[in-house]
């Protein structure tokens, strides 16, 4: 079985914390939602509460790592020395690394994760990378890095995520149950 790791830090964009959740999920894929801090209990941008399985400290081996956006959300992921960590280990062993708004910006770039990358993520935060290709494409894919714009794209994302992880047929049967 497949295993995916979310990233919750405070302030983080709800629907893209939830919809890669709900389809991997969907798709048979383990999920572990990782809270970044001491507290299980996360609170979003648009104050609503998750309750994550774990802290980030407690975590094991996973294919891929989902970092959702939202702000302050991607900024507090990306002052966690320990979720810094967690995404260079599984970058260095070619695991999927999946951000979406703000995230590939203010998380992946300063990791040198986007250097010569083709990326996307939320419109104007592209200026604050400097040597990646930044593409307006709702989600985009460059080997071992997936991205995507915003809490718009977020089934897209997923959905893009599940077919790198299993198969394009399983990526198909989800957006089709979801009528994406």
């Amino acid at each position: 079985m497949k295993k995916a790791i979310v990233l919750l830090a405070e302030g983080f964009e709800e629907v893209e914390a939830v919809t890669p959740i709900d389809y991997l999920r969907r798709a048979g894929v383990e999920v572990t939602i990782a809270a970044i801090g001491n507290s299980l209990s996360v609170k979003g941008a648009r104050g609503i509460t998750l309750q994550a399985d774990t802290v980030l400290s407690e975590t094991g081996q996973y294919d891929a790592v989902i970092i959702p956006g939202g702000i302050p959300g991607a900024t507090n992921i990306a002052a966690s020395p320990q979720a810094a960590e967690l995404i260079i280990k599984m970058a260095s062993e070619r695991k999927l690394i999946c951000a979406i708004c703000a995230s590939p910006a203010v998380v992946l770039a300063p990791l040198g994760l986007l250097s010569g990358k083709e990326y996307t993520c939320y419109p104007g935060m592209e200026k604050n990378v400097q040597d990646g290709n930044w593409t307006d494409d709702r989600v985009a894919i460059d080997g071992n890095i997936i991205t995507s714009r915003s809490a718009g794209t977020a089934g897209e994302f997923a959905v893009a995520v599940i077919i790198h992880l299993l198969s394009g047929e399983e990526g198909r049967k989800i957006a089709d149950a979801v009528l994406l």
